[in-house]
């Protein structure tokens, strides 16, 4: 005779007070926890890697000088299609990365030192690595 006989083979007790769980709440007890919430994604946000700034030389600002000048007077007729390598800063942590876009330039602001472009977005001057039509 085995330790349980006495009970195998009776029915679950159910309880006059409480009403049995739903399906889906009993399996919720099963459900993977995470004692670290977030930890996974700061072990991301580690590990990215973002890029420095390059220090642009004296030659290379005279050329981005005359590219911008030409530039200048070609809006005289209107807006220009061109290509523009640019340097975006990481919102999180130092350095950035350069991004080669299509876009369409309005007009230089000489005050702010930008290319505004017909989507009213901006590119700084000090960021732009190269630009082309």
């Amino acid at each position: 005779m085995g330790k349980y006989d006495d009970i195998i083979n009776l029915e679950r007790p159910i309880s006059k007070n409480h009403r049995p769980m739903a399906l889906e709440n009993r399996a919720a007890q099963f459900m993977p926890f995470a004692a670290l919430t977030g930890y996974d994604d700061a072990v991301e946000e580690t590990g990215r890697l973002t890029a420095d700034k390059i220090e642009l030389t004296e030659e290379r600002i005279r050329e981005l000088d005359e590219k911008l000048s030409e530039l200048g007077a070609k809006l005289q007729n209107g807006p220009v299609k061109m290509f523009v390598t640019y340097f975006v800063p990481d919102l999180y942590k130092s350095g950035g990365e350069y991004v080669t876009s299509e876009v369409t330039v309005r007009k230089i602001d000489s005050y702010k030192k930008c290319l505004i472009l017909t989507d009213k977005s901006e590119i700084f001057i000090h960021d732009i690595y190269d630009l082309w039509e």
